[in-house]
């Protein structure tokens, strides 16, 4: 994707993912769901066929964008770009409100030690989490995670 070299925090866009990127563009998360009378189920990430049934009667639904926190992993190197310039950064893996789980990166968790960029030492599985849209200068944007806005109550 990128000009000069590869880039690797995207994929490959291509007429049947265009959909997922340009709604990413547009702030909305969209995940697939089978309408087979049996399944019903929503998956991630986006294919034309149900990974569970295999009937290819599915469609796009946008994702509420809330998720919990199922796993994580701190990366502290990483050669390829642009990936080399945010070490430390949290890789993890989220369960969406609607059920597929989703690999992401955590986003806006805080240092781990205090005084820079990094995760927060305080992740949990079950963490209430929000997606949030990582912006690109050639229009795309990435959905990645952060910690859900506390609600009063």
């Amino acid at each position: 994707m990128g000009r000069g070299g590869r880039c690797h925090d995207l994929p490959e866009v291509d007429a049947f993912t265009r959909v997922y990127w340009d709604a990413a563009a547009e702030g909305r998360l969209l995940i697939r769901r089978c309408h087979a009378p049996a399944c019903g189920r929503p998956h991630h990430y986006p294919r034309e066929f149900c990974p569970y049934c295999w009937s290819e009667d599915v469609t796009w639904e946008r994702a509420s964008g809330r998720a919990t926190l199922y796993t994580w992993s701190v990366v502290h190197r990483n050669d390829l770009p642009p990936f080399g310039s945010r070490v430390p950064y949290t890789a993890a893996v989220v369960d969406l409100a609607e059920g597929p789980r989703m690999m992401t990166e955590l986003v806006d968790t805080g240092p781990p030690d205090g005084t820079g960029p990094g995760p927060a030492p305080a992740l949990r599985p079950g963490l209430p989490l929000e997606v949030a849209f990582r912006a690109r200068a050639d229009g795309f944007a990435v959905p990645v995670f952060r910690r859900r806005a506390e609600t009063g109550g």
